[in-house]
């Protein structure tokens, strides 16, 4: 996961201010838990990066395990948990084989930050899908983010910017580029980083690959999986989100 290992260090820098993002992100997901279910306590988080959903769950008393394939990205929030005084259970772990490394019996499993897209296949996606049931406790919860592909423009030299962040003495300017080929696109991730003093510049270009599903796909796929209740839900989080429950007969 050279992609994630390389970002880990400037991830915060795509948000304007990362620790009110993790704020509101935390009330946005505890909210929205409660409404869907009720009691939720243990989390698992298998794309955890460093940290944004863990963190904000771990601070409203939620019992945490964030797992993620990036070694980088593990440290990364490991440091962060360590900071706040947070205790969470830290692994690095596949997606696809989530019930191997974590077991069951989990109350709510969530994926955001368009993390299941990185899957390219429905054959990747319903086996992880597959595995994050396995990862429930019978009713319990399973909860995605994801972009909005329907809603994307589709070509070459897209352009997707984040802006400009000064921190440490050093701007930093960060965009994304895509170049679709057919339903998947490749993805270049710029961070261009001016030395405010000596005014040197660097320049870091990490790449990586996406499967441009939609989220009708993705509910089918999570129906298939033998999740029920599946449906998407809009204006309650930062990006569309797919929930879907363990039914209550589903062998543990």
């Amino acid at each position: 996961m050279d992609f994630y290992d390389g970002l880990a260090p400037f991830y915060h820098l795509i948000y304007p201010d990362w620790n009110a993002s993790i704020r509101r992100q935390g009330e946005q997901l505890s909210q929205l838990v409660a409404s869907e279910w009720p009691g939720t306590h243990r989390v698992l988080d298998v794309a955890c990066g460093i940290g944004t959903q863990v963190l904000a769950l771990a601070e409203r008393g939620h019992a945490v395990t964030g797992a993620d394939l990036s070694a980088g990205a593990v440290e990364r929030a490991r440091e962060e948990a360590r900071l706040r005084g947070l205790a969470i259970d830290f692994r690095v772990a596949d997606m696809r084989e989530a019930h191997a490394a974590h077991g069951g019996g989990f109350d709510l499993l969530v994926a955001c930050d368009n993390a299941v897209p990185h899957l390219l296949s429905d054959q990747d996606l319903l086996h992880a899908f597959r595995q994050f049931a396995a990862c429930l406790k019978p009713g319990g919860g399973c909860l995605i983010s994801v972009r909005d592909y329907e809603r994307e423009a589709r070509g070459t030299n897209l352009v997707k910017h984040y802006g400009a962040r000064v921190e440490n003495g050093k701007r930093h300017v960060l965009f994304q580029v895509w170049d679709f080929e057919g339903e998947h696109y490749d993805l270049g991730f710029f961070i261009v980083e001016e030395d405010l003093v000596t005014a040197q510049v660097t320049t870091r270009v990490l790449r990586s690959r996406y499967y441009a599903v939609s989220t009708t796909r993705l509910c089918e796929l999570l129906r298939e999986a033998g999740f029920d209740n599946v449906r998407r839900l809009d204006g309650v989080f930062y990006q569309p989100v797919l929930v879907g429950t363990k039914p209550a007969g589903a062998s543990a």
